[in-house]
């Protein structure tokens, strides 16, 4: 398990923890997996260095394990530049032992959060992916937190998993009424291929009066033709919403941020369950089990309209 940990000085890093199942019994390596990039650190032929070192300067969080081959895995993060408030790029490392990493630099120069990988090319020989940019200029007053509005999920492509990247068309959007996604959306953990299509956890927020809380939905992709909106199952109803029980801590711990689920991993075991490893209140991670049959009835009664957020269903 590769987590985000905040240092208390703001900057964030990501650590690592294994398990024999799983489950429990987490060792939690005493030194961090990842730090922002130094130029002692291992960089692909041809990157720009010094810019990778800037655009990670503020930290590196929310790490997605996308495997992409035997062995050979693609890590997606957001880093954080050390004094542009907001400017964040989803940067581009891989490994294959988990202790050797080799950064590529950003997936795009545009400002973006969470980009997952599909785990095995197209029937074009192209790799797909799924990103959130920020839909607006980030110096464009009012955009919001992180310099934009985050509406829009954009299919990408690549002759090889590392890129360079291409952002193609918008395959989901948020929509603007009544929603669990009704102000954000983004992907979550990298897609699962099942025998209902390429399984799609995704998270979504929605503007309160109390807040904005963090819910976990689901979505399931076509397996022949993942990136066509029309082919698109998504559940309106969320998978998880937030709740005191997914942030067990002390009275006097701090609490990052409340009211917020978010994965960025999620594992397919046995008898269609699956293994969603998400933190809580931006503080601890958690694990839950949940049943793909379940997840794949949800998109088929729940449905909900890919580009316009419009619910295709009578209550």
């Amino acid at each position: 398990m590769l987590f985000r940990s905040h240092i208390a000085d703001g900057r964030s890093v990501i650590g690592k923890a294994v398990s024999d199942n799983g489950l429990n019994a987490w060792k939690i390596d005493p030194r961090p997996f990842l730090l922002p990039a130094t130029e002692s650190d291992l960089f692909a032929k041809g990157v720009d260095i010094a810019s990778i070192i800037e655009s990670e300067a503020g930290g590196v969080e929310d790490i997605r394990v996308n495997p992409v081959g035997s062995g050979l895995y693609v890590l997606t993060y957001s880093a954080y530049h050390g004094q542009i408030t907001d400017r964040v790029k989803v940067m581009i490392a891989v490994t294959q032992d988990f202790k050797t990493v080799v950064r590529y630099g950003p997936i795009s120069e545009q400002d973006m959060r969470n980009v997952v990988i599909f785990p095995e090319p197209d029937k074009n020989k192209k790799w797909i992916a799924l990103l959130r940019p920020n839909d607006k200029n980030r110096e464009v007053a009012g955009s919001g937190h992180i310099g934009g509005s985050f509406e829009e999920i954009c299919t990408g492509f690549a002759a090889g998993p590392t890129g360079p990247w291409e952002i193609a068309n918008v395959i989901m959007r948020s929509g603007h009424g009544p929603s669990a996604f009704q102000a954000k959306i983004g992907p979550g953990a990298p897609p699962i291929r099942t025998r209902y299509g390429w399984l799609n956890i995704f998270h979504g927020v929605r503007s309160t009066m109390a807040g904005n809380p963090y819910t976990l939905g689901v979505a399931f992709h076509d397996r022949e033709d993942p990136t066509n909106p029309s082919k698109l199952r998504i559940s309106a109803k969320p998978l998880l919403m937030p709740s005191a029980s997914d942030c067990l801590v002390r009275e006097t711990d701090y609490v990052h941020v409340p009211n917020v689920v978010f994965t960025c991993g999620a594992l397919a075991g046995q008898d269609d369950t699956l293994a969603i490893y998400y933190g809580g209140n931006d503080t601890v991670m958690n694990i839950g089990l949940a049943n793909i049959q379940i997840l794949n009835e949800m998109c088929n009664v729940f449905r909900l309209d890919p580009l316009t957020g419009k619910h295709l269903y009578s209550l």
